[in-house]
C-alpha cells in the first residue's frame, strides 16, 4: 500500500534515510540525520510535492518524495524526486512500485518532468530509472566529495 507520509511515519523513514547514508554510494549526506533534525524537511512536502510511503508487512518498505526543482516558479512542472528501500526490502520491487506510483501520479500533480540526481557508481538506482524510461540529461564530474573520494553526479530526466 502506497499512503501520503504521516508524521508518525517519521522515525521508519530517518532509519531507512541513514542506511542509505552508511552505504556511501546513494545520497550525499554524510553523517546520520535524526528525526528532530528532519522535522522541518518533513514539513515541507505538501499535497503537490508529495512524501509516499510504501507499507509492507506492517513496516515502511520504502519512501519516495517529490521536491520542485530548483526552487522557482519556471521550474513547478519539474520535480526532483528521492527514493530510498529499506535494507531487508530491497530486491523485492519496493523501488520498482514507488517509482511507477510517482510517474502515474505527477500528471494528476501537474508534473510532466521528473528529475533524478544520482552519484554515477549507483548503478542500482541508474538501472532501475532507465527501465522506466529515464535518461541521461547530463554529467558532473567529481562535485560530490565524501568519505575521502569525490563522486561524479548523473542528472536523469523523464518526460512525464
Amino acid at each position: 500500500m502506497i499512503r501520503n507520509a504521516v508524521e508518525s511515519d517519521l522515525s521508519a523513514i530517518v532509519t531507512i534515510y541513514n542506511h542509505a547514508i552508511a552505504a556511501h554510494t546513494i545520497t550525499a549526506d554524510i553523517e546520520p540525520v535524526t528525526v528532530e533534525s528532519r522535522l522541518d524537511w518533513f514539513h515541507s512536502y505538501s499535497s503537490r510535492y508529495p512524501l509516499w510511503v510504501l507499507e509492507r508487512d506492517n513496516a515502511i518498505a520504502g519512501w519516495l518524495g517529490l521536491k520542485m526543482y530548483y526552487g522557482r516558479a519556471a521550474y513547478q512542472s519539474t520535480a526532483e524526486f528521492s527514493l530510498y528501500v529499506a535494507p531487508e526490502f530491497q530486491r523485492q520491487r519496493v523501488g520498482q512500485t514507488l517509482l511507477s506510483y510517482a510517474i502515474g501520479q505527477a500528471p494528476k500533480l501537474e508534473i510532466n518532468t521528473l528529475i533524478a540526481v544520482v552519484f554515477a557508481e549507483n548503478q542500482p538506482s541508474v538501472t532501475l530509472l532507465k527501465k522506466f524510461g529515464f535518461e541521461q540529461w547530463g554529467y558532473l564530474p567529481q562535485v560530490a566529495r565524501s568519505w575521502g573520494m569525490d563522486h561524479d553526479v548523473i542528472l536523469l530526466g523523464l518526460k512525464v
